[in-house]
């Protein structure tokens, strides 16, 4: 039985939602609670006209991609707090352009 090799296109899009919870917690070291945390990230997606979805799915996403950051240790959590540690710009996607 002969197998066909099939090329896919797979382009990378960047990934805003991580790119804004690098930005906000980034600009300061401080612990954000996670309202907070998101009302920053639904601010600045607005302003880059970035937001689909609805609030409540945009939320949702957000937190599993802080989750992420957390068990990838690029974030600290403490008790329902988050904190961007030195890491946090390798998850920005520019971080892979350089």
């Amino acid at each position: 039985m002969a197998t066909t090799k099939r090329t896919r296109f797979s382009r990378r899009v960047p990934d805003h939602v991580t790119d804004e919870i690098v930005n906000v917690l980034g600009a300061e070291s401080k612990f954000f609670g996670f309202n907070e945390l998101f009302e920053g990230i639904f601010d600045r997606l607005k302003e880059r006209n970035a937001v689909s979805g609805g609030e409540e799915m945009l939320r949702l996403r957000a937190y599993e991609k802080l989750q992420n950051l957390v068990t990838r240790g690029m974030v600290e959590k403490d008790g329902k707090e988050y904190k961007g540690l030195d890491r946090l710009n390798e998850a920005h996607s520019s971080f892979d352009a350089e």
